[in-house]
């Protein structure tokens, strides 16, 4: 999630996807960007206005590694880092495979932002709050604790773009699903896409019938 990075949180910015899903998508939203997975200068899942989101360099007060918070440069095999090592462990597992393929094709799969705990997401979404002026336009960009796929470790932000282009061509392939059109660094495990290829994607957390009350 969720989705706001990357990483500590991402730093906000005009995020564009430079490689196409091969799932069907709905309309993508306008390009300003916070993420749900880490990052205004300080908001979850964003990413800054020229890359994805590489570390979490910019995370909330307080918020520490046991929080989830990851520094640039770590991998799917960092499990000494809890917002790794709390990933669940098939979505783990798919994007080992996934890492150790890209490095074979010369690209590096970094891991942006991972687990978070409940306390670390929420202050990701006080601080869209304080950033974008309202609960309602925040929620395009980070989800809440008690429904981030983030905080129950089901989603992982990853980087750098590089990365996230690869995995757009071919994370399928390892279950691996971009779940938000506006968040191309967000992805979590369908299963099924090993076979039929990934669903179509939200346009942004809003939309995600997972996270309504």
């Amino acid at each position: 999630m969720a989705a706001l990075v990357v990483a500590g949180a991402a730093v906000v910015g005009t995020l564009v996807h430079d490689s196409a899903s091969a799932s069907a998508v709905h309309e993508p939203p306008s390009a300003s960007a916070v993420h749900d997975s880490p990052s205004p200068a300080a908001v979850h899942d964003s990413a800054s206005a020229s890359s994805i989101p590489t570390g979490e360099a910019a995370a909330p007060p307080d918020v520490t590694q046991a929080d989830g918070l990851l520094p640039a440069g770590v991998t799917p095999s960092d499990t000494r880092y809890p917002g790794v090592a709390n990933l669940r462990p098939d979505l783990l597992a798919a994007l080992r495979r996934a890492a150790a393929d890209a490095a074979a094709a010369g690209v590096r799969l970094d891991v942006t932002s991972g687990w978070r705990s409940a306390a670390y997401q929420g202050r990701l979404l006080s601080q869209a709050v304080a950033t974008y002026g309202s609960s309602a336009e925040a929620a395009r960009w980070v989800a809440g604790p008690t429904t981030s796929s983030h905080v129950s470790g089901s989603a992982v932000d990853v980087g750098p773009t590089a990365a996230t282009s690869w995995l757009a061509r071919h994370g399928a392939a390892y279950g691996l699903c971009q779940t938000y059109r506006n968040e191309p660094w967000h992805y979590e495990l369908r299963p099924a896409a090993v076979r039929t290829g990934c669903p179509a994607m939200y346009a942004d957390p809003t939309q995600d019938p997972r996270l309504q009350p």
